[in-house]
């Protein structure tokens, strides 16, 4: 009778693994045909059903990025954007730049004083900090491409879930009272995570669940036209914000060409510009590929000399070259060349570091959180897409349209506001990245999708700003290189260099004291402190006899769940 009732159980729910259980473990969940890897169980869950209704990941990525508006307010939404990288079953590659644009209304210079300064806070805080959302366009474009199950059941779990409610998590329960300050500083009323939210707590999203419906009822009109629209534009233009009707109608997400390149036997395939992820990496890739860093060890001295060093030339170029390629002329060829990324790494030494002071951009001829959630889906149809979404900030610009139920973005905060000046992530940008009417603004998403052997290989991206870049690299490179499972590649800890501020950010744990020391007597400036976190990577792995091993990021409530 037990075996009965076991196996009974068994048929019904999902194989799933939480980070927080695991982080100390060295393999993740393995599966025999899909899954779903997110920020939230609640999300995993809601995608992998939808896989197993039969449909695709396409299917499965709108449902998982609709359950992530309601569950992960921090930084899924219906008010914010994003950038996602696919590769179909027979090795067609493809993205799609669902990311935020200027309202037809900004300017240069909206965010300078008289004098030509920055006005503190004017780009991260309130209604002149939003971009125009681009999340539901990019759900319906992704829809009418590769859609197989009617709309109306992809978005339903996500409505239900907004009825029924979310149950608050500890990491949940510290970030809801760490910005509260900011939502009333922000917004005239009192908003739904104004409340004392504990542990364990259900919060039921009334209002969000409504507006949900109003898109399952009208499509895309359901978010740019009508009672959601309404909303939404009133009360911008009440904080004193400048996003009109128009703006919304307008907008409309983009099909692009990939990033891809090569490193050794590897075909990495990642977002284009706007996002800087794809040539930022295929940067690092390339000045890393000549070197046996594998014969360097993981994360010894010579490995995050040699990667820092790549890092801090690639973000010299992101901040000159780098912007919306439907306004600037991009010489992409070039920057991820081999030749042009050797001529760059040439006064590179092992003697010592090469101050940043010292490197600019590069020469061509001719010419952003951990406040991001990514997901990764594998389906059992061979289909696989990358997701990276925001609402740039936590919360975004803390603005919450109360009768619509959601918060709006902050991205406006990505563009430069002010040549050589930086952003909220300590990045520096130049006229390739000023304010512009429509404009996207340059972003470091990088959801990623690798090939070995003409196969897929591994979905993997990360939150967290300018860090997200290099979580992704590393992550790679930790299966590859250093032969770890995805789980174990995903826990190991993480450093970073941005080129400016010139110093290493390392996570608390993981780097010795000796190591620390080695790096500091080349000339190294670390930073290191107990509250680090770079990146929240979630990841899938092909491995060697077909299965699917997930890596769900122990540093959030990340899940990966499967069958």
């Amino acid at each position: 009778m037990k075996n009965v009732i076991l196996a009974f159980f068994i048929s019904l729910i999902f194989i799933q693994c939480k980070s927080t259980k695991i982080a100390t473990e060295k393999t993740g969940l393995i599966v025999e045909n899909a899954m779903v890897v997110s920020a939230r169980e609640e999300a995993s869950k809601i995608g992998v059903a939808i896989l197993k209704k039969g449909g695709n990941a396409f299917d499965a990525m709108i449902a998982t990025e609709l359950a992530l508006a309601v569950a992960y307010p921090f930084a899924g939404n219906i008010g914010g954007g994003g950038f996602m990288v696919y590769r179909t079953n027979d090795g067609k590659t493809g993205a799609l730049d669902y990311r935020e644009k200027a309202p037809l209304a900004a300017s240069k210079n909206m965010y300078l004083n008289e004098k030509g300064d920055i006005i503190d806070g004017k780009s991260t805080l309130g209604a002149m900090a939003i971009g125009v959302p681009g999340t539901v366009d990019g759900l319906f474009k992704v829809y009418e491409k590769f859609g197989t199950l009617p709309f109306s059941e992809l978005i339903q779990p996500a409505i239900d879930l907004a009825y029924t409610g979310v149950i608050v998590t500890e990491k949940q329960a510290e970030r809801i009272k760490k910005y509260q300050p900011y939502f009333s500083k922000v917004n005239d009323t009192t908003i739904i995570l104004d409340a004392n939210w504990k542990t364990n707590d259900t919060i039921k999203y009334i209002q969000l669940a409504k507006s949900l419906e109003r898109i399952r009822d009208n499509g895309r009109d359901g978010f740019y036209k009508g009672k959601t629209a309404e909303l939404l534009v009133n009360y911008i233009k009440k904080l004193g914000g400048i996003i009109t009707h128009h703006d919304l109608e307008k907008y409309e997400a983009k099909w692009r060409k990939p990033i891809e390149f090569t490193y050794k036997d590897l075909k990495i395939i990642s977002m284009s510009p706007p996002s800087s992820g794809g040539i930022c990496n295929a940067q690092i890739f390339k000045a890393i590929e000549p070197f046996n860093i594998a014969k360097f060890g993981h994360n010894s001295l010579k490995s995050i000399q040699l990667i820092t060093e790549a890092e801090r030339r690639a973000y010299a170029d992101r901040s000159f070259y780098l912007g919306d390629p439907d306004f600037i002329n991009i010489p992409i060829d070039t920057l991820i060349s081999s030749k042009y990324v050797q001529k760059r790494m040439a006064n590179f030494t092992w003697k010592k570091a090469i101050p940043s002071s010292t490197i600019k951009h590069g020469t061509v001829v001719g010419y952003e959180s951990d406040e991001t959630t990514h997901y990764s889906i594998v389906d059992s149809f061979g289909n696989s897409i990358s997701a990276t979404t925001t609402l740039n900030g936590a919360y975004g610009s803390k603005v919450f349209v109360l009768e619509a139920g959601f918060f709006l973005n902050n991205e406006m905060d990505d563009f430069s506001s002010k040549t050589g000046t930086p952003n909220m992530f300590g990045l520096v940008g130049a006229e390739a990245n000023a304010i512009a009417p429509e404009k996207r603004m340059l972003s470091s998403m990088t959801p990623t999708i690798v090939e070995k052997d003409n196969q897929f290989y591994m979905s993997v991206g990360s939150p967290g700003g300018s860090t997200i870049i290099t979580s992704v690299m590393q992550t790679i490179l930790n299966v590859y290189e250093f032969g770890f499972g995805m789980q174990e590649a995903v826990n190991l800890p993480r450093f970073h260099h941005q080129w400016l501020p010139d110093e290493i950010t390392m996570e608390p744990q993981g780097f010795s004291t000796k190591l620390i020391k080695r790096l500091s007597k080349k000339g190294y400036i670390i930073k290191q402190k107990n509250t680090t976190i770079i990146g929240k990577v979630d990841a899938i792995l092909r491995l060697t006899n077909g299965k699917l091993e997930g890596g769900a990021d122990y540093r959030g409530d990340d899940t990966a769940i499967g069958f």
